[in-house]
C-alpha cells in the first residue's frame, strides 16, 4: 500500500518551522499541493515575519513540490478565512486541513492572568475553530475532507504551569468529537494529533536525549496517514512521538447503578465510590447519546446494573 496525495490540496497552520514544517514537507513530497501558513511570530506570539513562510515554500518548491505562503493569524476569523480563501484562489479547493498553529504563555496559575490565558486560547483553540469553520464549507461542497487538530498530553494528563495551553489543547477532544459526527455524511473525516515533540516550544524544556530522539519527522508519518484516502477512521486521538504511536480514549467505568425511584444520598455515592472508579470494565462511548442510551438500558428495561447496589 503506497500513500498518495496527488491531487490533493492541503492547508497546514503554523508551518514555518517544527512540526508544521515536517507536515508540510511530508504532505509535498506525498504530492499534495501546500498551503503553508505562518504568522512568523515569537514563540509567545508576538511579532511577525514572513520568512518563515517563505522558506518552507522555497524548501517544497526546491524538492519538486507545489506550496504558497500565507501569513494571516488563525486567532483572526477573517485572517483564517484568508487562510482558506489563499487555498481555494492558488488551487481551486480545499481537501486537508492541519490546525498546527500554536503558543506558549506558560504560567503557574497563581500567577495566570486573563491576558496570558485569553491569548493562548485564541490561537489553540479559537484559531483552529476559525480555520475550520472557513474550510467546512468547501469541504461539504466537494463532499470530501481530512482534518486534524492538535491537542496534547498537557491537555490530555496535566502539565504544571500549562492551564491555558492544557485547557486549549483539551479542548480540541470536545470539538473533534462533536465535528466527527457532523462531518460524517460529507466524508469529512476529523482526528486529532497529540504530538511529543522537540519544536522551538519545547526544546528548552528537555534533555539532550530526548532532543534527539523526539523529531518531529518522527510524528508526521501519523498525521499523513490521519489525512490519507487510505484512513477511513474519524474521533481518534493518537498520540505520537520518537517512533511511538498509540490510541487515546476517553473511558468510562461500568458504574454504579442506584435503583429507580431510591433516594440518593451522599453516603451511598461514598459508599460506591470504589465500585465507580474501578476502570477493570471501562468502555468508551461514540456519542453523549451512546452513553444516555447505556443508562437508559440499565435504569429503565433494568439489567445487571441494578445487582451493584440492591
Amino acid at each position: 500500500m503506497s500513500i498518495s496525495f496527488d491531487g490533493r490540496v492541503a492547508i497546514v497552520t503554523g508551518a514555518g518551522a517544527g512540526l508544521g514544517r515536517s507536515h508540510a514537507m511530508l504532505l509535498a513530497s506525498r504530492g499534495a499541493k501546500v498551503v503553508v501558513n505562518d504568522l512568523g511570530g515569537a514563540v509567545d506570539g508576538t511579532s511577525g515575519s514572513a520568512a518563515p513562510a517563505d522558506k518552507v515554500v522555497d524548501e517544497i518548491k526546491a524538492a519538486g513540490g507545489e506550496a504558497v505562503a500565507n501569513y494571516d493569524s488563525v486567532s483572526d476569523p477573517a485572517g483564517a478565512a484568508n487562510i482558506v480563501k489563499t487555498a481555494v484562489d492558488a488551487f481551486g479547493k480545499v481537501d486537508i486541513l492541519v490546525n498546527n498553529a500554536g503558543i506558549l504563555r506558560d504560567r503557574s496559575f497563581t500567577k495566570m492572568d486573563a491576558e496570558t490565558w485569553n491569548a493562548v486560547v485564541a490561537v489553540h483553540l479559537n484559531g483552529t475553530a476559525y480555520v475550520t469553520m472557513a474550510a467546512w464549507p468547501v469541504m461539504r461542497e466537494n463532499g470530501y475532507g481530512r482534518i486534524v487538530l492538535t491537542a496534547s498530553n498537557s491537555g490530555l494528563y496535566g502539565n504544571f504551569g500549562q492551564a491555558n495551553y492544557g485547557a486549549a489543547k483539551a479542548g480540541m477532544v470536545g470539538l473533534m468529537n462533536v465535528l466527527k459526527q457532523e462531518g460524517r455524511k460529507y466524508n469529512i473525516l476529523v482526528n486529532t494529533l497529540a504530538p511529543m515533540a522537540t519544536t522551538r516550544m519545547t526544546e528548552e524544556l528537555m534533555p539532550p536525549e530526548a532532543v534527539k530522539l523526539l523529531q518531529p519527522e518522527l510524528v508526521s508519518p501519523g498525521v499523513a496517514y490521519l489525512c490519507s484516502e487510505t484512513n477511513e477512521e474519524s474521533g481518534i486521538v493518537l498520540s505520537a512521538g520518537g517512533g511511538y504511536f498509540a490510541r487515546i480514549q476517553v473511558m468510562g467505568s461500568e458504574g454504579v447503578f442506584m435503583e429507580p425511584g431510591t433516594e440518593v444520598t451522599p453516603e451511598m455515592v461514598a459508599d460506591q465510590f470504589a465500585k465507580i472508579c474501578d476502570m477493570s470494565n471501562a468502555q468508551n462511548f461514540d456519542s453523549s447519546t451512546a452513553e444516555l442510551q447505556y443508562l437508559f438500558s440499565k435504569q429503565i428495561k433494568g439489567g445487571v446494573g441494578h445487582s451493584h447496589f440492591s
